[in-house]
């Protein structure tokens, strides 16, 4: 499999494919014009030299959204660069991603922000999207200056690898960036629950002999997020829910017209802690792997709209540190070149959520938890396109992947439907 990185923006002419544009509630076949970078009005003939590309039979979708993406530069280069972390999630199917702060050293100043997305621009594969630290130095005491980091380009907050401990830190953290009109994302886990927990607290963490995560730790934090979520006026994400009662408490959030989002990784939609093999550490992240009962409750809460987005949490990890045992690895797995065939075969192929909404969580979903416009396919978007395959089936190979890390769980599975060309900003950056 050899990607192919086009840098000319020529005009393209996307031929007979099934356009499925959740923004404008359409589902059609038809014919779609990109020219400079922009989806324009379909001439009746295509133009001379544009690219053709022959999509019966395919699904042309708006460009795909990850707001949950490890890029790991600066700082842990040999597990994920912005370069190759964009090449693998250009061949995933996205077009946009939000590069997590926890770096060495964190995003928590204006020039580091700045950096990840000059270098993102310089890749020039996706759009890459900076988040930013909520506290500084990332430990939970000290907000960080939220306002120069949105104006060194950070478009959310977080201190994702890490929970602000603090009711009162996160009050005014949120309070700070309510007034700027930001979203801030948690990663909900009391480390003082957690302890040295390194799987879900159930029959297996006592079966396998291994240190357990509470679902007390997750619930506690997000029921703390909502309710400063309802006393600040701060839109709220919580990223990677994996308990039935977390999801439970975002539901009953937004039926409060509360500005509370959550989403659901892949792995957390497909695995339990039941399917976790003995001291294979690909099994091994943070929140953990829960019960089947969560993973039903989970299932429930993305189809019904009450965790809104999908986000693949992509962690990627060298060989040798996830060798040092289930106790003593890092957690965390890759999910950028698998996310689009875990989620269609667990969701659509099974029938249990609808082709449409499944889009939907992974494109408007996402854009509204970071405040952008709808991503769309009408004349005058953003020419940021996702062609999809899904009568295709595929096993996965992580010798394939583009990302430098190989650290899946879903290895030598068989799933349905991937990305065959994604176009971001008129330019092709990924075709099979």
């Amino acid at each position: 499999m050899v990607p192919t990185w086009t840098h000319m923006n020529k005009a393209i002419y996307i031929r007979g494919g099934r356009l499925i544009d959740p923004s404008a509630n359409t589902d059609e076949v038809r014919d779609l014009f990109i020219k400079d970078g922009v989806i324009v009005e379909t001439p009746a003939d295509v133009p001379a030299g544009s690219e053709v590309i022959e999509a019966k039979g395919l699904v042309v979708v708006p460009g795909l959204i990850d707001v949950h993406v490890h890029l790991r530069e600066p700082g842990g280069e040999d597990a994920e660069t912005i370069e190759t972390g964009s090449r693998a999630a250009a061949h995933g199917g996205f077009t946009t991603i939000v590069a997590m702060p926890n770096t060495k050293p964190p995003l928590d100043t204006p020039e580091r922000v700045a950096f990840v997305k000059r270098r993102g621009e310089e890749v020039g594969l996706v759009q890459v999207i900076p988040s930013a630290c909520i506290t500084a130095g990332r430990d939970g005491r000290d907000v960080a200056d939220l306002k120069a980091l949105v104006e060194a380009g950070a478009g959310v907050f977080t201190d994702d690898g890490s929970t602000v401990a603090s009711d009162e830190t996160m009050k005014r953290a949120m309070t700070l960036a309510a007034a700027l009109n930001m979203t801030i994302m948690d990663h909900a886990q009391d480390r003082e629950m957690e302890k040295d927990g390194v799987m879900h607290e159930g029959e297996f963490s006592k079966h396998w002999k291994l240190p357990g995560i509470p679902s007390e730790a997750e619930i506690k934090v997000i029921r703390r997020d909502i309710d400063l979520a309802r006393r600040t006026g701060c839109a709220v994400h919580i990223q990677h829910v994996s308990t039935k009662e977390g999801a439970g408490l975002i539901r009953e959030a937004r039926a409060r017209r509360l500005k509370v989002s959550g989403e659901l990784t892949p792995h957390h939609l497909a695995l339990t802690d039941a399917d976790i093999k003995e001291g294979d550490t690909n099994y091994k992240m943070n929140p953990p792997l829960r019960s089947a009962a969560d993973r039903a409750a989970l299932v429930h809460a993305i189809v019904d709209g009450s965790l809104q987005a999908f986000a693949t949490d992509h962690a990627p990890h060298t060989a040798a540190a996830k060798a040092r045992g289930f106790l003593q690895a890092p957690f965390g797995i890759i999910g950028l070149e698998t996310a689009v065939g875990v989620t269609y075969t667990e969701l659509v192929v099974s029938g249990l959520m609808d082709l449409g909404a499944w889009i939907h969580r992974w494109t408007t979903g996402p854009a509204r938890v970071l405040g952008l416009p709808d991503p769309g396919l009408k004349p005058g978007a953003p020419a940021d396109v996702t062609i999809l395959d899904l009568n295709k089936t595929w096993t996965v190979r992580s010798r394939e992947f583009l990302s430098k890390s190989r650290n899946t769980p879903f290895e030598g599975r068989k799933l349905a439907g991937r990305a065959v060309r994604t176009i971001c900003r008129g330019r092709t950056t990924w075709q099979e």
